[in-house]
C-alpha cells in the first residue's frame, strides 16, 4: 500500500486527465456542447445515466479537472465549480435552503455576502442573525428551530478574526445546522476546515487559488451527495458555471499554491512585525502576532497566519482616523491600490467605504471595521520595499 501523496504533489497532479493525444499540460476543452455516439446515449447523458459530458453549463473536462484537484487538496469527497466565489455562496444557499429558513452568520464577513445574506435572501423569506466569530456561546443563543447553516469566514476579511471550527461544529450537529467555512483567505495550503469539522468549504478561486489577479472563479467543497444532489442542481439549471478558460488558468494557479502561501505569509509576518512598532498605528490584526487575541487558536488551525495583515491608525475622530488611513493609501506608489487580494502583486484598500461600504455604520462598528482601519494582502515583493511605501503614508 502506498503513502498518500504529499500536499504540493497533489497541487500539481490531482485530478489530470489526458487524451488520447497524451499532453503533459492539462488540455483546454473550449467548447460548448459534446458530441454523442447516438440518440440512445444522448438520452444516457441528459439522465446522468452514463459516463461522459453533456454540456460546458454544468460538465466540462477542463472544469473537472480543476474540481477534482481542489477537492483533493481540500480533502472534500467533491467539489463544484462556479463562476465567483459570491456565486459559490449564492448556489450552496438556493441549493440547501427555503422560505422560513434562518442562517446564523458571523459579522465579521465580506460586505457582498452579507449583502447576499441580508438584502436578496431576505427577500425570498430566509432570515440571517450576525454573531462574533470567536464567542461559541453567541452561536449557540442565536440558533432557532429553523437554522439550517452556520456561515463563517476564518480569518475573516478584514480584520483576520479566527473561529474555533471544532466547537461551532459541535454547536451546528446539535441543531442539525451545516458549518459552512469560507476558507478564502488560507486556502488548503495552510488550513483544512473539512479536517477540523466543517460540514461545507466555500472558496473564492479568484484570490489565492489564483494567485495572480487574472480571472474570477468559485468553488463548494463538500460530500457527494451535498454536492451532487443538492447544489449541482443549481449549476445546471440557473448557469452560474466556470468558464473552461477559467479553469485551465486556476489549474496552473493550484499548481504554485502552496509555496506562493509559504512566502507571502511570512512576508506578512515580517510587515505585521514592523506596523506593531510604528508610531501612529493604535492596533495591527495579524493571527501570527503574539498579541492576536486568537493567537494561540490560530496556531492549532493553521500552518501560519496567511498574508492578509490589517491595521489601525491612532486619531481623536473618526473623521481624523479616515483622513489618515486615506494619506496612506494615497501615498502608496508601489502597493497597488485595489480591493481585490490574493495577488503576487500586494494591494491596500479602505475597508470602511470599499469592500464594506454598503454595509450599515452600526454593522460596521459590530465586525470592528472602524474609519481608521486599512487592510493590505501582502504579496511577493521584498519586505523591505513594501515597508518603505507604507513609510510615506505614516510619516505623513
Amino acid at each position: 500500500m502506498t503513502d498518500p501523496l504529499k500536499f504540493d504533489t497533489l497541487a500539481v497532479r490531482a485530478g489530470t486527465a489526458r487524451t488520447e493525444f497524451g499532453e503533459h499540460s492539462e488540455a483546454l476543452f473550449l467548447t460548448s456542447s459534446f458530441v454523442f455516439e447516438s440518440a440512445a446515449q444522448a438520452a444516457e447523458r441528459f439522465q446522468a445515466q452514463g459516463e461522459g459530458f453533456v454540456y460546458s453549463r454544468f460538465s466540462n473536462p477542463t472544469v473537472a479537472m480543476f474540481q477534482d484537484r481542489l477537492a483533493a487538496l481540500e480533502g472534500a469527497e467533491a467539489c463544484l465549480a462556479t463562476a465567483s466565489g459570491m456565486s459559490a455562496i449564492l448556489a450552496l444557499c438556493m441549493g440547501t435552503l427555503k422560505a422560513g429558513d434562518h442562517i446564523v452568520s458571523s459579522q465579521s464577513i465580506f460586505g457582498a455576502t452579507i449583502q447576499l445574506f441580508s438584502n436578496l435572501l431576505a427577500r425570498f423569506g430566509v432570515t440571517v442573525t450576525y454573531v462574533p466569530s470567536s464567542e461559541p456561546g453567541a452561536w449557540q443563543q442565536a440558533v432557532q428551530p429553523d437554522t439550517r447553516l452556520f456561515f463563517l469566514e476564518t480569518p475573516s476579511n478584514p480584520i483576520t478574526e479566527i473561529a474555533d471550527i471544532g466547537a461551532l461544529k459541535d454547536i451546528a450537529q446539535r441543531c442539525g445546522a451545516l458549518l459552512v467555512v469560507d476558507n478564502c483567505f488560507c486556502t488548503p495550503a495552510l488550513q483544512k476546515p473539512i479536517e477540523l469539522g466543517a460540514d461545507v468549504v466555500i472558496h473564492s478561486a479568484t484570490k489565492y487559488i489564483d494567485g495572480q489577479g487574472r480571472v474570477l472563479g468559485g468553488a463548494v467543497l463538500g460530500a457527494k451527495s451535498l454536492i451532487h444532489e443538492q447544489i449541482t442542481p443549481v449549476l445546471r439549471t440557473a448557469g452560474p458555471s466556470l468558464s473552461p478558460f477559467n479553469a485551465w488558468v486556476l489549474l496552473k494557479g493550484l499548481e504554485t499554491l502552496g509555496i506562493r502561501m509559504e512566502r507571502q505569509s511570512a512576508n506578512a509576518l515580517a510587515l505585521a512585525e514592523w506596523l506593531e512598532g510604528v508610531p501612529g498605528v493604535a492596533k495591527v490584526h495579524y493571527p501570527g502576532l503574539r498579541t492576536h487575541p486568537q493567537y494561540a487558536l490560530a496556531q492549532r488551525q493553521q500552518r501560519s497566519g496567511g498574508a492578509i495583515v490589517s491595521f489601525e491608525m491612532e486619531a481623536s475622530s473618526d473623521e481624523d482616523r479616515r483622513a489618515r488611513a486615506w494619506r496612506v493609501v494615497d501615498q502608496c506608489k508601489l502597493i497597488s491600490i485595489t480591493a481585490n487580494l490574493g495577488d503576487t502583486k500586494s494591494t491596500i484598500t479602505h475597508p470602511a467605504t470599499t469592500t464594506h461600504g454598503r454595509v450599515s455604520p452600526e454593522g460596521r462598528l459590530a465586525a470592528g471595521i472602524g474609519e481608521g482601519l486599512l487592510r493590505v494582502a501582502v504579496g511577493l515583493e521584498d519586505v523591505a520595499d513594501l515597508r518603505q511605501d507604507l513609510s510615506r503614508g505614516l510619516r505623513a
